[in-house]
């Protein structure tokens, strides 16, 4: 692949270093480091003068830090003269911040910031003509961009997996954990021609989850949680819970993003998941060494495809981002 260049920030080398595996490329030379006063500083190690550029780099782990490396990675490129910067981000940092939510018992506006917003403003200042991400977490967020934006989907993996890891996958019922993931369930139930269910929840405030309603019947199946993203995994072990208690014989968790953050591991450790399965678009090697229940699907695959049909202008939403 002529005039293609492939770097790696600092959040996750892993999948960058199986992206590059996978397109037969290696990766581009780079050093980042910190000055002693926290500043990030980024030297590009070798001539991008009319390449087509992407960098990798994930919003996790120390996600504000990361966010920076990357900006200034893209703007460090776009000054050497590169054709075109692509930021491959799995996983956007402050996905969840897409919108002002009502609060209290008189449905006031809050005063909250719409960050997804802001991140796509700084992106662009930075310099990137393209995105490619996976399962956003609000669609909507594309539209904060006035370059092109990529949503790649995770579901044609959750899909193969299914049908190789649970047995009895004909005999399966997918649930959403929250009504905002009813498209998202009944896609996949209607490719594995299985029934969905879902569940209402209640919260008090963020992170909490007060109660819980189910609605479709579970009993004698095998039951699969499907959700973008798990963070403090508060929402899908009270699911889990409440499968179990609605005659569920096994509950399984499909997870685009696994967090994991604060309690999380010890709650799944404690749930009654017979699995937890999240991509890596989130390193998960050390999570796992505490938690016995992750396993994880590896997605460079579609994002290595993704890379090779936006460097060769070929349609990229057409086989990722079209969801049946």
């Amino acid at each position: 692949m002529p005039n293609i260049v492939l770097f790696s920030g600092s959040s996750h080398h892993d999948l960058s270093q199986r992206v590059a595996d996978r397109l037969g490329l290696e990766l581009g030379k780079v050093v980042t480091k910190k000055f002693s006063n926290q500043e990030t500083s980024v030297e590009i190690g070798e001539s991008v003068r009319g390449e087509d550029v992407y960098i990798i780099q994930s919003g996790c782990g120390e996600i504000n830090d990361n966010l920076m490396e990357l900006l200034i990675m893209i703007n460090a490129c776009k000054i050497a003269s590169s054709s075109r910067v692509t930021a491959v981000i799995p996983c956007f940092p402050y996905a969840r911040q897409d919108k002002k939510d009502k609060k209290g018992s008189v449905e006031r506006w809050s005063r909250a910031p719409i960050s997804a917003k802001l991140v796509a403003n700084m992106l662009s200042v930075a310099g990137a003509d393209h995105i490619i991400t996976m399962d956003l977490h609000a669609s909507q967020i594309q539209g904060f961009f006035d370059i092109p934006v990529d949503n790649l989907y995770a579901e044609p993996a959750v899909l193969q997996w299914i049908k190789e890891n649970i047995p009895e996958w004909r005999n399966c019922i997918i649930v959403s954990p929250d009504a905002g993931g009813a498209k998202r369930v009944t896609s996949i139930a209607d490719r594995l021609n299985v029934e969905f269910a879902l569940i209402h929840k209640e919260r008090k405030k963020a992170n909490e989850v007060d109660r819980m309603v189910l609605v479709g019947d579970v009993k004698d199946r095998v039951a699969i949680l499907v959700d973008d993203m798990a963070d403090t995994c508060g929402t899908i072990c009270h699911a889990a819970d409440k499968l179990m208690s609605a005659g569920a014989t096994k509950v399984y968790a499909i997870l685009t993003h696994g967090i994991f953050s604060g309690p999380a591991l010890s709650r799944i450790n404690n749930a009654s998941f017979e699995a937890v399965v999240v991509t890596n678009t989130i390193p998960q090697e050390e999570k796992m060494k505490h938690c016995p229940k992750i396993q994880f699907i590896d997605i460079s695959m579609i994002l290595a495809e993704a890379i090779r049909r936006t460097h060769n202008g070929e349609s990229v939403s057409y086989l990722f981002s079209h969801v049946p």
